[in-house]
């Protein structure tokens, strides 16, 4: 039977080839004043930056820009972001970028309407009143943090990255042009590709997933298995950008209102840890987490193989759930994603990571619960393939 839900996206969603030009015409009715614009060095280099700058100004809005973001953004990211807010009398933020911009502008949002430190908002639902307008233009199919309410945070002397999930922190308008992905280096590509992939995954087999998640998680896989391999090879293929640009975007739906599960909670202590980026540690993590959760409900994982296009008609169940892993191994090959070993990742840290890995707020969604000792023999044997 159907359940009550309570279902959050942004107020307004523009996706597709040309919806930066339609994104500015639609900043300019909102008539908001000044914006921060919260973006990243590599977007103002490679020229991102300057595309979106220049529709703004096409549409005479004002703004000023904080460029300084982290791969994994920072405590220091947000509190220097707010500075810049605050001394220029800004009204509402742009945000430019894959998941550290969006991020780090939910986080200076959030602090602009409640005060206090981002520190004081780590977990589940901390706010108390909705951030100022954030119009989200994302630049990567990866995170999908332009329509969730979930953010993440690395607290530098913890060292740890801090989850928040509010929808507060939501945008009021997510903007997806997959011709602002054109061309993103092959590596990047593959680990947001991966993420996005990742999420979707997760999100269909949390203990949270119901209709509506379930519906938009399983056709995001279907979309990223079929074209992530080909925008990784062929960087201006409008076509697979396009359908890695909906694939995530719809990922983002899903998990933004039904929950994750221990990939993420294991990648965030590689981030966090190693400064390892996100998409690459969960790519990593991807495949044996979902080998040690098949037993929790083989049709979703069978499902999954299906629609990653699987022969799996005349295979029992538990094979053809297994299908699903091998699947998503092999794709981790074909971009080129690399092992575990090969980062800065130390085996003698493993326990370490596991505690806090186990107490992350995304565990509580696994299919399963994982004891700490799981945890350890998860990242034990992924560092030994």
């Amino acid at each position: 039977m159907l359940t009550m839900r309570k279902i959050y996206w942004p107020s307004i969603n523009i996706l597709g080839p040309g919806s930066l030009k339609e994104a500015a015409s639609e900043i300019k009715k909102m008539n908001l004043g000044r914006a921060l614009i919260v973006t990243d060095k590599v977007l103002c280099e490679n020229g991102v930056v300057e595309k979106v700058l220049q529709e703004l100004k096409n549409e005479n809005l004002d703004y000023v820009l904080y460029n300084d973001v982290n791969q994994n953004p920072t405590t220091k990211n947000v509190n220097d972001g707010l500075d810049i807010y605050k001394k220029n009398n800004c009204n509402y933020i742009i945000s430019i970028g894959g998941g550290s911009p969006q991020d780090t502008a939910k986080a200076i949002g959030i602090l602009v309407t409640n005060g206090g430190n981002i520190v004081d908002y780590e977990g589940i639902f901390k706010s108390k009143n909705k951030s100022v307008p954030i119009v989200a233009i994302n630049t990567t199919a990866g995170t999908a943090s332009e329509v969730t309410i979930n953010y993440v945070i690395t607290d530098e002397n913890r060292k740890i990255k801090m989850v928040m999930v509010d929808p507060n922190s939501l945008a009021t308008i997510a903007v997806n042009d997959p011709e602002l992905m054109l061309k993103k280096p092959a590596s990047l590509t593959a680990a947001t590709g991966m993420d996005a992939l990742t999420h979707a995954i997760e999100a269909y087999v949390t203990k949270g997933s119901y209709e509506l998640s379930d519906t938009l998680a399983l056709e995001a896989i279907k979309l990223i298995g079929e074209s992530l391999e080909e925008a990784v090879k062929t960087g201006d293929s409008l076509e697979a950008r396009s359908k890695m640009a909906w694939g995530s975007y719809i990922a983002g739906l899903s998990f933004s209102n039904c929950g994750l599960g221990i990939v993420h909670s294991l990648a965030h202590q590689l981030g966090s840890e190693y400064d390892i980026p996100h998409g690459v540690a969960n790519a990593i993590l991807l495949a044996d987490v979902m080998e040690y959760n098949l037993d929790s409900n083989y049709k979703k994982f069978a499902d999954i193989a299906r629609v990653l296009g699987r022969d799996v008609e005349n295979k029992c169940l538990e094979k053809a759930a297994l299908e699903s892993v091998l699947a998503v191994r092999e794709l981790s090959e074909k971009v080129n994603i690399p092992k575990l070993n090969e980062t800065k990742f130390r085996i003698e840290d493993v326990e370490k990571l596991s505690k806090q890995a186990h107490e992350d707020v995304c565990a509580g969604g696994n299919p399963k619960d994982a004891s700490i000792q799981d945890i350890v023999d998860i990242y034990t044997r992924v560092y030994s393939r």
